[in-house]
């Protein structure tokens, strides 16, 4: 007969912590919340991180480029939807990684021969006024000149002007030589009042730009999350489908870490893929799967490689997976369980594998209780939704805006893959696991997360814990009734309307 889970299947919400003693030294400033995102041995640090433990969905209505770009900037990371073509996907990649601070390589390089016709495209293009001129055109070759907007005048100039004609020469720019740092850069730049400064070789040759804009927008997103490169991290979603066409795509355009996306991670085809990506990349780009609800899932996937699990079925706000299929598990049940488990095998293996908590998230308190449980980090898809910088359309319904966000497996998606069961194509979804639907329009992504973070550094430090570690080794959690769930917000008072 089936196996019955004598356990009752719980959510966040059924639960709150309990506060420890905080010292003097756990304040908010001081709780690091920096989490491992992939795979690594014992004593070893994990080969990537973020530097908040929140990522953005896999969805086409929270996650392209410009809702990566914004969250990257904060410290967290953004899996680019994959319900989408590979060159489109690829495409968003791409934008993520060009977006960078620091030392820059130039995207927009000209040669002597080109116009000032040549100059505009290219402005309209790639919105950069600063142009490096290099023999060949391109961003390595020999630097030349440089062209930026006080160079021309379009009123007074021929379109048909040469580039050698207009543009600041060599001999009298102020440049840079490889193996500055970039304090020394900023320092140069400041110096001689400038707007950014080539970075070049002994022999003349262009490396990168950097920017003077960028030096004051990293010390106002102090956490921004940068690769080696001081490339933007970025991620990307994948399917059981077409991974080999797709994977090398998305290397190519730069994605750190790939996720495969699914309601159900339990399959071979999940165990196939991941296979397929270890044995080709050889750890040159991580991979994610998922999603799973036990120690089962777990063990099977690590098995098949994976370098982080994702955990949840049925708990995000547009999913209806376990209406529709009577599959799923509560979050915080499910979180528990597999969290468990991949303690044990830590404790076996010495090798330890970060979890995801994807879905059931409604408060902020639950980020805290997920990563108290054992999750390394948390993945959102309505709470991103609502921000300026997510792809969906914001409309105005009543008095109120509201931005469109609708689920993966809904008919608006179409993302069949997602949800594929072997030979079955598109035209074979006979039902969604997902629906269309509406949330609240709350601005900008940096006002509103500062916020949150604000919340769960608070919380934090309740609990007498200054990193996600501590968090999972000291917690006291207890489980509340629904009387004490009403208890705990605003009752038994008449609340005053803000109409000022």
């Amino acid at each position: 007969m089936a196996y019955i889970f004598s356990d009752v299947s719980r959510t966040f919400s059924e639960y709150l912590l309990l506060p420890n003693l905080t010292k003097k030294d756990c304040v908010p400033a001081n709780v690091n919340l920096k989490s491992p995102v992939a795979k690594f041995r014992k004593g070893e640090r994990a080969p990537l991180e973020v530097n908040i433990p929140i990522v953005s969905a896999i969805m086409q209505s929270v996650s392209n480029h410009t809702l990566a770009i914004a969250l990257a900037r904060a410290g967290g990371m953004s899996f680019i939807f994959g319900s989408q073509s590979i060159e489109e996907q690829a495409e968003m990649v791409e934008k993520v990684k060009k977006y960078k601070s620091g030392f820059v390589i130039s995207d927009s390089t000209l040669r002597v021969d080109h116009t000032l016709k040549d100059v505009l495209a290219l402005l309209e293009k790639t919105e950069h006024a600063t142009m490096p001129v290099t023999d060949d055109g391109s961003p390595t070759g020999k630097l030349l000149g440089i062209i930026t907007g006080r160079d021309y005048r379009v009123s007074r100039d021929s379109l048909d002007k040469k580039v050698g004609e207009f543009m600041t020469p060599f001999e009298k720019m102020v440049v840079g030589y490889l193996g500055i740092s970039l304090s020394e850069a900023n320092d140069i730049i400041w110096e001689n009042k400038l707007n950014s400064l080539p970075i070049v070789d002994k022999n003349q040759k262009l490396h990168y730009l950097v920017f003077r804009k960028d030096y004051d927008d990293h010390k106002q997103n102090p956490e921004q999350l940068l690769d080696d490169n001081k490339s933007l991290v970025v991620g990307a979603g994948i399917n059981t489908r077409d991974y080999k066409e797709r994977v090398p795509a998305l290397v190519e355009a730069g994605a750190d870490l790939l996720c495969i996306d699914s309601s159900d991670g339990f399959t071979e085809w999940q165990y196939e893929t991941i296979q397929y990506i270890k044995k080709e990349y050889n750890g040159k780009v991580k991979v994610g799967g998922g999603n799973v609800v036990d120690k089962e899932g777990f063990l099977y996937l690590v098995e098949a490689g994976a370098d982080f699990v994702k955990v949840g079925i049925g708990g995000g706000s547009i999913c209806i997976t376990r209406e529709q299929k009577g599959i799923g598990r509560g979050q915080a049940s499910a979180v528990i369980d597999v969290a468990n488990a991949r303690d044990e095998y830590f404790k076996e293996t010495g090798i330890y594998i970060p979890i995801c908590s994807d879905g059931g998230i409604v408060h902020d308190y639950h980020v805290v209780l997920a990563l108290a449980m054992g999750a390394d980090f948390v993945m959102m898809g309505r709470y991103f939704a609502r921000f300026d910088e997510s792809p969906a359309k914001k409309v105005k319904r009543g008095n109120s805006y509201v931005k469109e966000y609708w689920g993966e497996g809904s008919s608006r998606a179409r993302n069949w893959q997602r949800y594929d069961l072997g030979d079955t194509g598109a035209t074979n979804l006979k039902f969604e696991e997902g629906v269309d639907s509406y949330v609240p329009y709350a601005g900008k992504l940096k006002d509103n997360l500062d916020v949150t973070l604000s919340k769960i550094k608070s919380t934090m430090s309740s609990c007498g814990a200054l990193s996600i570690k501590e968090l999972q080794e000291t917690s006291r959690i207890t489980m509340v009734s629904s009387t004490s769930i009403k208890e705990g917000g605003a009752h038994d008072v008449i609340l005053k309307e803000n109409d000022y």
